[in-house]
C-alpha cells in the first residue's frame, strides 16, 4: 500500500521565550539590589575674580611641636638653631600648647643618638598633658 501524498505536514515548532525573559528579568533584579551605588565629591573651582589677593589664606592648620635630637643629644625645638636645655623641654610644651591646644608632639631621633633623650621629651610631653606623640625617622 501506498501513503497517498498529499501535502508535507508544517512543522509548528516555536521557541518560547517567556523563560529566558524570565531569567534575564531576575538577573536584572539581582545586579539592581546589588550594585553600589557611589555618590561622586565634586570639588568647586573659584576663579580668580571672587579671591582677594590683599587677604592672606586662613591659618587652619595645627602647627606640630617639632623636637629634632642631634647626634650629641642636643634638643632642637621647632628647627630652631639653638638648642633647648632639657631642664626647659617641659616649659616650652607648656607655651607651645597654649598657643594651639591641638598640635601634637613630633619627636625626630638622630641615630646616634641617646634613648635617654627621646624618653626625655616622651615624658615631658605626657607630663604636660600632650596625647599625640610621634617619633618620626630622620
Amino acid at each position: 500500500m501506498r501513503k497517498i501524498a498529499g501535502r508535507p505536514k508544517s512543522d509548528d515548532t516555536k521557541i518560547d521565550l517567556t523563560p529566558m525573559l524570565d531569567v534575564v528579568f531576575i538577573l536584572l533584579i539581582f545586579f539592581v539590589v546589588t550594585a553600589t551605588f557611589l555618590s561622586e565629591t565634586s570639588v568647586s573651582a573659584a576663579s580668580s575674580d571672587n579671591n582677594n589677593s590683599d587677604q592672606p589664606p586662613p591659618d587652619d592648620e595645627k602647627k606640630n611641636i617639632l623636637f629634632e635630637i642631634g647626634a650629641n643629644n642636643e634638643i632642637i625645638l621647632n628647627g630652631n638653631p639653638r638648642p633647648i636645655l632639657p631642664n626647659f623641654i617641659r616649659s616650652n610644651i607648656d607655651q607651645l600648647k597654649a598657643e594651639n591646644p591641638a598640635a601634637s608632639v613630633i619627636i625626630q631621633p638622630n641615630n646616634a643618638s641617646s634613648v635617654a633623650a627621646l624618653v626625655m621629651i616622651m615624658d615631658a610631653a605626657r607630663q604636660a598633658g600632650m596625647a599625640n606623640i610621634s617619633i618620626v625617622e630622620p
